[in-house]
């Protein structure tokens, strides 16, 4: 079975790119912001409805960046190949969700939220100059980082 993934990387006006910090079944994934494609969805009303869902911010697509173009399992579901699109997107207004300065940085809510769900998630901005695919924890992630490191470190 597949499982359709949509990504959205965003770099602020401080050069800053966002990520999303995950605690799911009590592990710890550092990921782009984003999720999964739902039936009679297209992939980029995918992506700005799970911003909204997110972090309640509306965003614009600036461009495709990168599909899977490999083979990768699911990380949750060994019967489950990943194919996931990103595209680098830009807020459309401030964005009005706490914004963490450390990794898994949970507040108490986020906390509780963990217990009751079995997941919960932070945001924070990585300097550009510190920004890798080191910080990040899934294989196509690691992938989507490069590639935007190098389209951003090379544009004209």
């Amino acid at each position: 079975m597949f499982n359709v993934r949509v990504y959205g990387l965003l770099l602020n006006n401080n050069n800053e790119v966002l990520v999303s910090d995950e605690l799911i079944k009590g592990n710890y994934y550092t990921k782009f912001c984003g999720g999964g494609l739902e039936l009679g969805e297209g992939t980029i009303d995918c992506l700005k409805r799970e911003f909204m869902e997110e972090m309640n911010l509306k965003v614009d697509i600036i461009e495709h960046l990168y599909t899977t173009d490999f083979y990768q399992t699911s990380a949750f579901n060994p019967n489950h190949q990943i194919i996931s699109i990103y595209y680098e997107v830009k807020a459309l207004h401030d964005i009005l969700v706490p914004i963490k300065q450390k990794p898994f940085d949970f507040d108490e809510d986020q906390i509780k939220k963990h217990e009751l769900t079995g997941q919960t998630e932070s945001f924070r901005f990585v300097k550009w100059e510190e920004f890798s695919e080191a910080i990040l924890s899934f294989p196509i992630d690691k992938i989507a980082a490069r590639a935007f490191k190098k389209k951003k470190n090379y544009q004209p």
